[in-house]
């Protein structure tokens, strides 16, 4: 109730008399208990469907533990969200160092666009993904040997019952052949004719049944060579080009000049993709123009892995202004920076606040304080 709640504060000075009491409302009003927001696993599940998501290494490898938690748990979904729109670009709002951009360009495949407003963050992550493609493989090795290192521990758990399943068959197959034997007799006592014995009877007709195949096949590959002998002699001597070691050279020309050009594909593919993440310096606002940036902007999706401060408003600003921008993924952080239009009495008309966002709150002129975000980040 909004009264009991209410007591948690000092009626006089405001200040917060009952921690206990905050914390129970605190959890009253989460997302999560008022029913307006989606549990990860249930988004995750809908976006996959029945396929299968991509197994490979985790994070942990080349950054710390809290780091390699949020990027693998972030990379997860934008992979999910980006596969079912149908796009492969991303880009990579704040970026930083490059943590979750490179993680989507190697792990997923994705071309992404980190762009970061710190050029010695934009240096470092360059720096960084050129160690990263060298040892990418070493690190693709290992996870693949961990996992199947995992697969034979989860196998070996479970030994009672593989040798339960084992015993089951083995028992079912002795007694199939036990009930084959005893109905062995009455069958070939039924089709076989009564002046033959059962135990010469099936081996003849297994020789004759033989003799008969071999006949057949050597008949019909007889009477297909007279066919081409009698198509080419009605031909004239010049109709047929003898097989010489010349065409055999001219062959591997073409094989060779077909091998040279598959070669350069190669190429041309493994260095696009070893450019899949390509970081960019520049202060994102909610008019900047991605084009003006990104010279080959296609559809994509916007990510943002602690956008700091105004940066998470003025990212879903772009994301609802740009029609070639399908989807967006961020996480927003230092909401004690983000500005708020009715904090301070001066009026600045031509500023775009962080908040409020929506007509509703700026119409009641909601105002949440440096408190209240403060605790956010909490």
């Amino acid at each position: 109730d909004d009264d009991i709640f209410s007591s948690a504060f000092c009626e006089n000075s405001e200040k917060l008399i009952n921690v206990h009491l905050f914390a129970l409302a605190a959890k009253y009003y989460s997302l999560s208990n008022l029913g307006v927001s989606t549990p990860l696993e249930d988004v995750l599940e809908a976006l996959k469907g029945d396929s299968e998501g991509t197994t490979g290494i985790k994070p942990d490898e080349f950054m710390n533990n809290k780091k390699s938690h949020e990027v693998q748990v972030m990379s997860e979904l934008v992979d999910s969200i980006a596969n079912y729109c149908g796009i492969k670009q991303v880009i990579d709002i704040g970026s930083g160092k490059g943590y979750l951009s490179s993680f989507l360009s190697m792990q997923y495949n994705l071309k992404v666009y980190g762009i970061d407003s710190s050029s010695s963050n934009t240096n470092g992550a360059h720096e960084r993904n050129k160690k990263l493609k060298k040892h990418w493989r070493a690190y693709q090795s290992r996870g693949r040997e961990n996992l199947k290192s995992q697969s034979l521990e989860k196998a070996n758990d479970r030994p009672v019952e593989s040798e339960i399943n084992c015993k089951t068959i083995h028992e079912e197959l002795l007694n199939n052949a036990s009930s084959l034997q005893n109905q062995d007799p009455v069958i070939i006592q039924d089709f076989v004719p009564c002046c033959g014995s059962t135990e010469m009877a099936a081996p003849e007709t297994n020789t004759e049944t033989e003799a008969d195949l071999v006949t057949g096949t050597q008949s019909h590959e007889t009477k297909l060579s007279e066919e081409v002998l009698a198509v080419l002699n009605l031909l004239p001597a010049d109709a047929v080009e003898d097989f010489s070691s010349h065409n055999c050279g001219e062959l591997c020309e073409e094989e060779k000049v077909q091998r040279k050009l598959t070669s350069l594909k190669t190429k041309a593919r493994m260095s696009n993709e070893s450019n899949l993440y390509l970081p960019l310096t520049s202060c994102i606002t909610a008019e900047t123009e991605l084009n003006d940036i990104i010279a080959d902007l296609e559809d994509c999706m916007m990510v943002g892995l602690h956008t700091c401060g105004d940066l998470a408003a003025n990212t879903l600003r772009i994301f609802a202004a740009k029609p070639e921008i399908k989807a967006v993924c961020s996480v927003g952080c230092c909401y004690h920076l983000l500005s708020e239009q009715f904090e301070n009495q001066e009026e600045c008309h031509n500023q775009v606040w962080g908040f409020p966002m929506c007509q509703y709150l700026k119409d009641e002129g909601w105002c949440c304080g440096r408190n209240a975000r403060m605790s956010a980040c909490l």
